[in-house]
């Protein structure tokens, strides 16, 4: 045990005599270095008055201050300290012990500073961390610190001057053996109150052992005392059946089948890995866990009702005994008051053998699982997996079941393989359109030059009309193709709903006849949509046409009826539609009183080539058109039909944020005026279509240009960097090598001024926004020999005016 501090020795010799004695010395050496005593007066006045201020103030402190200021006196402290049950300790910040009590020494030593005491690793670390807590926060404590010679519980705290000082208070924590009093408790009023539940309990060691017993159990296990079973084997007073049901051996299986209980009587303040030998509680209730005739299980079933999992349970002849909601939903039985008697009885003919085949197998032999792919009479066109599982001492319950509901899921596929779909077919389609154009380009073209030879009257000039006529309408098809793969070109522009409605109204009485009546409505306060007033009629006409046909079929006078709507964030939020995002739109709705569509049909009626009529009267290309224009003007569309009841369009159109009426600045375009058909100039014709090429340049050459080919971009780049001169370069977007794009900005590094005018199948829009090129005009294919020399002067034109 640390003692007080020595304080240090008193002096004998007042203060004022030493003062007085310095002062003294000091006038004498004044006087004796300047010979003038005036000046040593007044030094010695000066020094005396000074001595007595600073007396003064001295006695003004405090005594408490005082007290502070002097050295502790650490024999009081050890008193203080000194108690029989808790070891204290007083460390300073830098570590050094300064004061413990005599517990403390006794239980670590006085000369080992916490916290670099003999305790196990996690238990010096949480000392650590207390200790730098303390320092923190002013104190800490830390549980259950093990050590070589017991456990303690550490309280620690900040003290002294300056808080400079950490106190430290170990108390011992009593250890109690609860499988010893566990035992004991057995023995006494648990034990009593445990039979008077019927209830058998046991304390067994970890090796197995008896440690106690009440005395239910041991007159039930052996007809003796509790205290002459205590070290026998715990299993010998047990046996099992065939179905691992429980008995006692003296009672044999003619007895009541039991239920046990483990319970591990573990310390919670030890670890897992130091419970790993403590004893261990047996509650043993007679009745096992029997299924009666009509229901399996009450306890499981309970369980397994609440669980999402598609669960059921059959017994050992393969006879179902319960099945919970989420394996009716899955199995398609949810409208079904009963379940069949047998899981076969869900699935196929051809599975139904598998399946029995494999329930009898679990039933009867050891515990195992597996799965089994089978086709069930709901859904015989996706297999699904049923997982089956055999179980031991659960009554007559002896397979389990289960089957994962896969609706949503399948659901979720099928949209995504149909969009994934729609997708591949939109993209197959403007492919197929882009190349067709340059066929019909070349046919077209042909056909105009060979008029200029034929007069109306010649024997050919019918026949060449006749063929133009009909490139034209292929010319149709494929502007559909590029509908639907959203590479039209549209000029979209703000207008009203009913203001395009109106426009198409006459011509739509006469397409749809006098047996079907049109009725018009529409919403006030309609916002304003950005979108091509053509196309916009186009929709509405393929719609009506559609609705017409289906209307003729059903033989009966019908309805039609066209209606436009405003629809809020909170009408979306009520369709409850995933796909259609909140916003303000304005709805186009087409119904009709027709046959409907058949609901295995309903998700198709967007594909391309995908009709219902017969072969000859249809080509597929209605709606897909409809929905590619509808997709390019950033909208939606959506189909609801009963059959029997017709069928209902909604087409929801984003209101424009500019003001109904005003259009938004366009990109800024260079002006095309009109031109007088024909002129003169260079023009640089680059085209890989040789068809196309040929078709061109004579339709060109015949308006007086001068008109110089190139088969790729290369080849026309190579002659403006030889030093050719132009005025325009005609050029063809997709190419081999280098597309026209590439060539126009290599071109434009040598000729910043040069205009060029791109020919294509695709949507001038989509071509602006990749290639943005400034003085870019564009050409849309297919193209009469007229519209290229127009296009051509048109563009020279407007290069040619003065600024």
């Amino acid at each position: 045990m640390f003692g007080p501090l020595r304080e240090p020795p008193r002096r004998s010799v007042p203060d004022w005599v030493l003062i007085g004695t310095a002062v003294l010395a000091s006038a004498v050496a004044v006087q004796l270095m300047t010979d003038l005593w005036q000046l040593t007066v007044a030094y010695a006045g000066a020094l005396v008055a000074f001595v007595a201020v600073m007396r003064a103030a001295v006695r003004r402190v405090p005594v408490d201050a005082e007290e502070k200021l002097a050295p502790p006196d650490w024999s009081v402290t050890v008193a203080a300290i000194e108690r029989p049950d808790v070891a204290t300790v007083i460390t300073e910040r830098s570590g050094k012990v300064v004061c413990a009590n005599t517990r403390y020494g006794e239980w670590f030593g006085f000369y080992n500073a916490p916290p670099q005491l003999a305790l196990d690793e996690e238990s010096q670390t949480r000392l650590v961390e207390a200790a730098r807590e303390a320092w923190r926060a002013g104190e800490a404590s830390v549980s259950l610190l093990v050590g070589t010679s017991g456990r303690w519980h550490a309280d620690l705290r900040r003290a002294g001057r300056g808080q400079n000082h950490l106190v430290w208070e170990f108390a011992p924590v009593e250890m109690v053996d609860l499988g010893a009093r566990l035992v004991r408790q057995l023995d006494d009023k648990l034990g009593r109150a445990l039979g008077a539940a019927g209830i058998q309990a046991v304390a067994v060691s970890a090796e197995g052992e008896i440690l106690g017993a009440n005395a239910d159990f041991a007159r039930r296990a052996a007809a003796d005392r509790p205290e002459n079973l205590v070290g026998r084997e715990f299993v010998e007073y047990l046996t099992a059946d065939d179905y691992d049901r429980i008995y006692y051996a003296r009672e044999g299986t003619s007895g009541e089948d039991l239920r046990l209980i483990h319970l591990p009587v573990v310390d919670p303040d030890l670890s897992m890995a130091n419970g790993r030998d403590a004893p261990v509680l047996f509650l043993i209730i007679e009745g096992g866990l029997h299924a009666g005739n009509s229901a399996a299980l009450p306890e499981i079933e309970s369980l397994l009702a609440l669980l999402p999992l598609g669960l059921a349970m059959t017994d050992r002849d393969g006879r179902f005994l319960f099945a919970n909601k989420a394996f009716r939903r899955a199995a398609g039985l949810e409208t079904v008051g009963e379940i069949p008697p047998f899981p076969s009885d869900l699935v196929v003919r051809e599975d139904k053998g598998a399946l029995a085949d494999s329930i009898r197998r679990h039933a009867a032999g050891t515990p195992s699982s597996g799965a089994l792919p089978v086709r069930l009479h709901a859904s015989a066109e996706e297999p699904v997996t049923l997982s089956l599982a055999g179980v031991r001492g659960l009554g007559e319950a002896a397979v389990l079941l289960s089957l994962k509901d896969t609706t949503e899921e399948t659901r979720l596929k099928r949209q995504v393989a149909q969009a994934t779909k729609m997708q591949a077919v939109g993209q197959l389609a403007g492919g197929v359109a882009h190349d067709f154009n340059n066929v019909l380009t070349a046919i077209i073209g042909y056909c105009d030059l060979m008029l200029l030879r034929h007069a109306p009257g010649d024997s050919d000039y019918d026949d060449i009309q006749q063929i133009k006529a009909n490139s034209n309408r292929a010319a149709s098809l494929t502007r559909q193709l590029l509908a639907f793969s959203r590479q039209q070109t549209l000029r979209p522009q703000v207008l009203q709903l009913p203001d395009v409605v109106s426009e198409v109204s006459a011509l739509l009485k006469r397409l749809i006849g006098e047996k079907i009546r049109l009725e018009v409505k529409h919403d006030r306060a309609l916002g304003a949509v950005r979108a091509d007033p053509q196309q916009l009629e186009q929709v509405i006409v393929n719609l009506a046409v559609n609705a017409r046909d289906a209307m003729l079929a059903k033989g009966e006078v019908g309805t039609l009826t066209i209606s436009t709507r405003k629809v809020t964030p909170r009408d979306v939020r009520a369709l409850k539609n995933e796909i259609l995002p909140l916003g303000n739109y304005t709805a186009l709705v087409v119904e009709d009183t027709g046959e409907g569509i058949p609901a295995d049909m309903l998700g198709k009626i967007f594909e391309p080539f995908f009709t219902t009529k017969e072969t000859g009267k249809g080509t597929g290309l209605g709606l897909s058109t409809v929905y590619g224009i509808v997709k390019q003007s950033d909208g939606f569309i959506f189909a609801d039909s009963e059959p029997g009841e017709g069928a209902r369009f909604c087409v929801y159109l984003p209101v424009d944020a500019t003001l109904a009426g005003e259009a938004p600045p366009e990109p800024k375009r260079e002006a095309e005026p009109r031109a007088a058909f024909g002129g003169t100039g260079k023009i640089l014709l680059v085209e890989d279509e040789d068809t196309v090429r040929a078709v061109a340049e004579r339709a060109l050459v015949r308006q007086g240009y001068t008109v110089t080919t190139a088969a790729d971009g290369e080849e026309g780049l190579e002659h403006v960097r030889g030093g050719a001169e132009f005025d325009l370069v005609l050029s063809d977007v997709v190419m081999p090598t280098m597309d026209g794009p590439a060539m126009a900005r290599e071109i434009r590094k040598l000729r910043p001024d040069m205009p060029v005018l791109f020919m294509s199948g695709y949507a001038e829009e989509q071509l602006r926004r990749e290639i943005d090129i400034a003085s870019m005009y564009f050409l849309p294919k297919p193209f009469s020999v007229a519209q290229i020399g127009e296009k051509v002067a048109s563009v020279l034109g407007a290069t040619r005016q003065p600024t």
